[in-house]
């Protein structure tokens, strides 16, 4: 994989971009009844919080500009190792509340560092 942050940048905005249309025209119930969306959903959230690792180990300064890095960091720790626990409510009102400033975020950042 390169190690050019746009490629990590491009990840997280593919992987946000995902997640939105997944979830579009479901509420938290419907959600929470999906089986297949959660796993998807979980998946990609999986994908940004990896992506932000290794963004922070090549670049640290651009992946501190990443409001909350270390907490979608620990998010996707959480996903992965406490997969037994996970609680649908929390990864909905991430993917409802979180994701879209995170996406702005991400959006600007490839703005600013152009084209790959």
């Amino acid at each position: 994989m390169s190690r050019d942050p746009r490629t990590y940048l491009w990840h997280i905005l593919s992987a946000s971009d995902a997640i939105a249309s997944f979830i579009k025209g479901l509420d938290a119930d419907r959600y929470a009844a999906s089986e297949l969306v959660n796993s998807a959903v979980e998946r990609k959230f999986e994908i940004i919080g990896e992506a932000l690792g290794q963004l922070s180990r090549i670049n640290p300064t651009l992946a501190a500009r990443v409001p909350d890095v270390r907490r979608i960091i620990a998010f996707r720790n959480i996903l992965i190792h406490g997969y037994a626990s996970i609680q649908h409510s929390r990864v909905w009102e991430t993917a409802e509340g979180s994701l879209p400033a995170l996406r702005t975020t991400i959006i600007a950042l490839l703005d600013e560092l152009g084209p790959l």
